[in-house]
């Protein structure tokens, strides 16, 4: 049977060939681009400067008058007199003040002539803690069990009536809520005043509400006034515009 393709003229005869042959040359261009280096350009340019003459700068001269020395001490002669020492001098005894057994003790104080004076020492019961609580003076003869919200809501009153928002804290834009910690003393009145708030404008506008405080019924543990104190949050806040 007679072939219908010349052999010779098969284009696919010799593909493995031509294939290797691509491939080696691209490895080639591949191996050029990556060993291919760049250099950076001098952008500077390095010139010699030649001056044609040189500028002499004329230095004036300043005088100063200067003080003249101090004239030198004067030197003081001192007379020293030599007075000879005709004083006699009487040696002094020196007692010892060691105890013997020859000593006798004529004062003896006994355990029962010793008077304890007693020292009260402050006390102090949290007002969440407190067995009858400060009251203020308008909630006298309000029931026990409703004293300690009359006396939240006169503290609320007394803080919004003597409210004044500060006017420089106003034109500074200065708000922040700052927290007021004082003592109602056994005596009923308002001590220790401590503030902390954002800023000392609030914080002194604070410490004046507080010390306006009424003189308060003081606080009692077991029949007893103590001192009490209190935490009352003061918030400083600009209306929206």
């Amino acid at each position: 049977m007679i072939p219908k393709k010349n052999p010779e003229l098969e284009v696919g005869r010799n593909s493995s060939l031509y294939f290797a042959i691509g491939l080696n040359v691209m490895l080639f261009f591949s191996w050029q681009a990556i060993e291919y280096k760049t250099y950076e350009k001098e952008e500077v340019v390095l010139d010699i400067l030649t001056m044609d003459s040189e500028i002499d700068e004329e230095i004036p001269l300043v005088t100063m008058n200067t003080p003249p020395p101090p004239p030198p001490p004067v030197a003081i002669q001192e007379s020293v007199q030599i007075v000879e020492d005709e004083v006699e001098i009487e040696e002094t005894i020196i007692e010892s003040t060691e105890v013997d057994q020859s000593d006798v003790i004529q004062d003896v104080v006994r355990v029962e002539d010793i008077e304890v004076a007693e020292v009260e020492e402050e006390v102090e019961v949290p007002f969440a803690l407190i067995e009858d609580v400060p009251l203020f003076p308008s909630c006298k003869n309000v029931k026990k069990s409703e004293r300690r919200a009359c006396f939240q809501k006169m503290m609320n009153s007394h803080v919004a009536e003597n409210f004044n928002y500060p006017q420089v804290a106003l034109d500074l834009n200065i708000q922040g809520r700052v927290y007021v910690i004082f003592v109602i003393a056994p005596d009923g009145k308002i001590t220790k005043i401590r503030t902390r708030g954002p800023d000392k404008l609030l914080e002194e506008e604070a410490h004046r509400i507080v010390s306006l405080l009424p003189k308060m019924i003081p606080g009692k543990q077991r029949g007893k006034p103590v001192s009490v104190p209190f935490s009352l949050p003061i918030n400083f806040k600009m209306a929206e515009q």
